[in-house]
This record gives C-alpha cells, sequence and structure tokens, in this order.
C-alpha cells in the first residue's frame, strides 16, 4: 500500500460533499513514508478508499484532495488536463482588451489545490 491517510469515525462528511481540504484533527493515522507534497490515498475510519490528496505535513489543512475518482492517476497528464481546462475557461481573459491582469490558476476552484497562478501583461 502506497502512503495514506485514515480518518478519525465520522470525520469523512465533509470529503463526501466533496470539500477538497482534510484538516490536522481529522486525522487518526498517516502510513507510510510521506513526505511534504506527496500525493496520499485517504481512507475513511472503516478503510473505504475516499479520495487521493497532497500532504502538507507543516499545515493546518493537512491534505489537500486532487481528486475524489478512484480511477483518476496523478500524473503529468492530470495536470496538464487541469492547466488546459483553466486556461481554456479564461481565454476570453486573455483576449479581452479590458484587462490585463488575473487568475490563470484558482486553486481548488481549477481543482488544483494549493496552486495559484497568475498573469500581470505577459508574466506569469
Amino acid at each position: 500500500m502506497s502512503a495514506a491517510i485514515f480518518l478519525k469515525p465520522s470525520r469523512e462528511k465533509s470529503l463526501l460533499r466533496k470539500h477538497p481540504w482534510i484538516f490536522e484533527g481529522a486525522i487518526a493515522q498517516v502510513t507510510g513514508k510521506v513526505r511534504s507534497g506527496d500525493t496520499v490515498e485517504v481512507y475513511d475510519a472503516d478503510k473505504n478508499w475516499l479520495a487521493r490528496a497532497a500532504f502538507s505535513p507543516q499545515s493546518q489543512i493537512r491534505a489537500r484532495v486532487w481528486t475524489f475518482d478512484a480511477a483518476e492517476t496523478i500524473d503529468n497528464g492530470f495536470f496538464i488536463r487541469k492547466i488546459e481546462r483553466a486556461y481554456a475557461a479564461r481565454q476570453h481573459l486573455m483576449q479581452s482588451n479590458e484587462t490585463t491582469a488575473f487568475r490563470l490558476i484558482a486553486s481548488e476552484s481549477d481543482g488544483l489545490p494549493g496552486i495559484t497562478i497568475d498573469m500581470y501583461e505577459d508574466i506569469l
């Protein structure tokens, strides 16, 4: 088994509603060798799979969910798809003469928790 987070009983409720944050106090156990930024499997107290998340041992938000889909792999293709989708959603801003600054990647809103990229003129 790869690195995993097991939640305390009844602490999966927010994840079941697709909230992407797992706070330190919700975690019963972390298994496997896990470093900051590693992707971990997330399970409820009954060992039911819930999500894949980025682990952050220094933060109150101990993990941020990448996906709630067990079939989705977190690899380069995952990030390319998410970035392309965000880029397409903001294409109209890039073509507009009304602004030269906008948020290209909006973290959880774009399915990339913890990642924010702003564009100012032609600088990211």
